[in-house]
C-alpha cells in the first residue's frame, strides 16, 4: 500500500439539489440553500438515531458526500432518514422565498473507501455519483409532487431493502443507469409523492396532469422536461 493506509467499509450517501445552479439564482439564494441542505441533514440523521458528529463528510456545492460508520444499521438510511429528510427540506422551503427552495437527489451505496489527506476516493463513490447523476433519477424527481427522490443500488436494494417491510420495498421501481463509464440497474423512489407510495415492483405511475408540486422558479420548471 505505500504511504496509503487500507481501505474501510462504509455505507456511501450523495445528496445534490436540483438545478443549483440556475441562472434564476443569485449566490446569495445558493448560500441559503446549502445553509438548509445541512440544517435539514443534521435533523434527519439526529432524528433518525445516528449521530451526525459520527459520520463523515464532504461538501460537494450543490450537494454532499456523506460516510456513515458501520456500526450504524443501513436500514436506518432507507427507513427513517427520508421521511425526516422530507421533514427538514420542507421546514425549509416554507421559510424561503422562492429562488430559495430546493428538491434533492440522493443515492445510496456501500463499498470500499479510502482517504488521504486531500477526503475520500474509492470506485464505490464514483459509483454513487453516478447514481446521483442517473437521467432516470432526474426525471423521476422532475414528474414527483415531492421534494426528494431517492436512488439505492442493485447492492443496496437486495441487501437492504427487499429485506425490511418498513422499507417500503415494493414502492421503489428497477432502472437501467447508463451514464459516464457506468452501466447498471438501480432502484429508484419517491418518498413522499403520494401517488407513487406503493406499486408492483417494476412499475411507477406516471405524473398527473396538473397535480400539485413545489413551486420553484420559471426558469426551472422551463428545464424539467430536459430531466437537467
Amino acid at each position: 500500500m505505500g504511504k496509503y493506509q487500507p481501505a474501510f467499509h462504509r455505507a456511501i450517501m450523495v445528496l445534490d439539489v436540483e438545478h443549483f445552479g440556475d441562472p434564476s439564482r443569485t449566490n446569495l439564494d445558493q448560500l441559503k440553500i446549502r445553509d438548509g441542505l445541512y440544517e435539514a441533514l443534521i435533523h434527519a440523521f439526529e432524528n433518525s438515531g445516528i449521530p451526525w458528529s459520527n459520520c463523515m463528510s464532504e461538501d460537494r456545492g450543490d450537494g454532499a458526500l456523506i460516510l456513515v460508520p458501520p456500526e450504524v444499521p443501513k436500514s436506518l438510511l432507507v427507513t427513517k432518514i427520508p421521511a425526516a429528510l422530507v421533514d427538514g427540506i420542507r421546514i425549509h422551503n416554507e421559510a424561503c422565498p422562492t429562488q430559495a427552495r430546493m428538491r434533492l437527489r440522493m443515492a445510496l451505496h456501500a463499498g470500499e473507501i479510502h482517504r488521504d489527506a486531500h477526503g475520500f476516493a474509492g470506485a464505490a463513490i464514483n459509483f454513487t455519483f453516478r447514481l446521483v447523476e442517473a437521467p432516470a433519477l432526474k426525471t423521476a424527481l422532475g414528474r414527483s409532487s415531492g421534494v426528494l427522490s431517492l436512488i439505492v443500488s442493485e447492492w443496496f436494494f437486495e441487501e437492504v431493502v427487499q429485506h425490511d417491510s418498513e422499507a417500503n420495498p415494493l414502492s421503489y421501481r428497477q432502472v437501467d443507469v447508463n451514464i459516464k463509464e457506468t452501466q447498471t440497474v438501480a432502484w429508484i423512489r419517491l418518498p413522499d409523492d403520494s401517488a407513487a407510495e406503493t406499486f408492483p415492483v417494476g412499475a411507477m405511475a406516471e405524473a398527473t396532469p396538473g397535480r400539485s408540486r413545489v413551486t420553484l422558479p420559471v426558469s426551472l420548471a422551463a428545464n424539467v422536461s430536459s430531466g437537467s
